[in-house]
């Protein structure tokens, strides 16, 4: 048996090595449930940033910035990973950017002449860089497991994301970020490590906590993860024929009418899930005035719910295929944006006044309806974006996975910023953050509308 035909047999990847590609995510999540969506996210917009208002804008930007800087590099580097062959180097790669960017947030303190620069330029690189890393461990995936196997690996792999967010902010909440009015953690206990409540520390603490995270558990990636076998292509020749690569993806995906609308559909929906999580933890600082506790129990309860529906929805996907899930998915985000406009601090269904809010956490109706439609978007973000892996997986070849994955990532990111920038055009100009969901409804339904078009599932 050739070394080629060891490759197209993924079904034999042992345990360990199936492990070691699961722990990628598990080892990337704590950046986006920290970082990105529950609490330095809000802490920029809440305490960093002159307003809320003002900082769900500049956060808009932020990602619109890192989302174009994708669009570029993407589908370059998958093609040429596919031309040199391993994939880990490049992981690697991308894993020390993340490291130094996600460090770097440590010094966006409040009241520093440089605080809110050092934000936006960490925030924006550490995103670049987690999600090019992810293209290339996407492209390992034909690799793993035979085909009728993709969705449960995919569903599996976001659900041990979704465990790692939950255990990381379990940790973050309950030792070491504080409320700046009490100055004890969710746990009722002092942060650890002398962190100050008053100077934010933390929050500032959830960049150099998810490096570290990162550091330590992507190493069973390395250790345990067979990798695919190097060609005798140099770097150089790799280069220029990756170059070339991307340009013959894009005519080959024109050629194929299903490959083609499904990743302009993911495009589509996939911008409007990137704000949403990018704005999900602003939009309660804001309108409810949430703090620290009230973001951090949010956010354990979505990420329960999101590790419950990814690991269902994998199944659901191995059963009846990757496009009724997807669709499913959209469908209940695009009901829950809704359900968000309609609620404010002192009304829900857009005109139903409600009683003040009394003591304790989400005391108001407002709030307990925003939490639970937080828990819907947990349980269904998961089965989104795993359906929408294992059906590329089942559409292209598996040798040239890694430049399908970064065409993926293209359409998934080419117009990553216009969502983003969208919410945060719309913020600025009607001076209200209910404008970020009104904004995604339409991506939504656009992306729906899309997808039911394709034809192979």
């Amino acid at each position: 048996m050739s070394g080629g035909e060891r490759q197209r047999k993924p079904a034999f990847a042992s345990r360990p090595a199936i492990l070691g590609w699961l722990l990628f995510d598990w080892a990337c999540q704590p950046f986006f449930t920290l970082v990105t969506t529950f609490v330095f996210a809000p802490y920029f917009a809440a305490s960093l940033a002159p307003d809320p208002v003002t900082g769900q804008s500049l956060w808009g930007y932020a990602t619109a910035a890192a989302g174009f800087a994708l669009a570029i590099l993407s589908p370059v580097l998958g093609s040429v990973a596919d031309a040199t062959g391993p994939k880990k180097p490049w992981i690697a790669a991308c894993g020390f950017v993340l490291f130094v960017a996600s460090f770097a947030l440590w010094y966006a303190a409040p009241g520093q002449s440089h605080g809110i620069a050092i934000a936006l330029l960490g925030f924006a690189f550490a995103t670049v860089a987690v999600e090019v890393a992810a293209v290339f461990n996407n492209a390992m995936i034909p690799h793993l497991v035979p085909p009728e196997r993709f969705g449960r690996l995919s569903g599996t792999g976001w659900a041990v994301g979704y465990l790692g967010g939950l255990v990381s902010l379990v940790i973050v909440l309950g030792f070491l970020a504080a409320d700046s009015g009490s100055g004890k953690t969710v746990l009722g206990v002092t942060p650890l490590f002398g962190l100050d409540p008053a100077l934010r520390e933390g929050d500032r603490i959830t960049g150099p906590f998810s490096a570290l995270w990162f550091l330590v558990f992507i190493m069973p990636l390395f250790l345990f993860t067979p990798d695919i076998a190097r060609s005798k292509l140099r770097l150089g020749e790799a280069v220029k024929q990756g170059l070339v690569q991307v340009k013959n993806t894009l005519v080959d995906a024109r050629r194929h009418e299903g490959v083609l609308r499904f990743l302009i559909a993911n495009m589509v929906y996939q911008d409007a899930l990137v704000a949403l999580f990018a704005f999900g933890g602003i939009y309660g600082a804001g309108v409810f005035g949430w703090q620290a506790t009230e973001l951090g129990l949010f956010g354990i309860l979505l990420t329960i719910t999101g590790t419950l529906g990814a690991l269902i929805g994998g199944r659901l996907d191995d059963r009846f295929g990757a496009k009724p899930v997807i669709l499913g998915a959209i469908l209940v985000l695009a009901l829950v944006c809704i359900g968000v406009l309609s609620l404010g601090r002192g009304h829900i269904l857009f005109a139903i006044p409600t009683a003040p809010a009394g003591e304790g956490l989400y005391a108001s109706t407002p709030e307990k309806l925003f939490v639970a439609l937080g828990l819907v978007i947990g349980s269904v973000a998961g089965p989104l974006q795993a359906s929408s892996r294992s059906m590329l997986a089942r559409l292209v070849p598996a040798r040239e996975a890694g430049r399908y994955f970064g065409l993926l990532a293209l359409s998934g990111k080419v117009t990553s910023f216009l969502a983003p920038l969208a919410v945060a055009v719309a913020t600025a100009i009607f001076q209200t953050q209910a404008a970020g969901p009104a904004v995604l409804i339409l991506f939504l339904f656009t992306g729906f509308a899309l997808l039911s078009g394709v034809k192979k599932a």
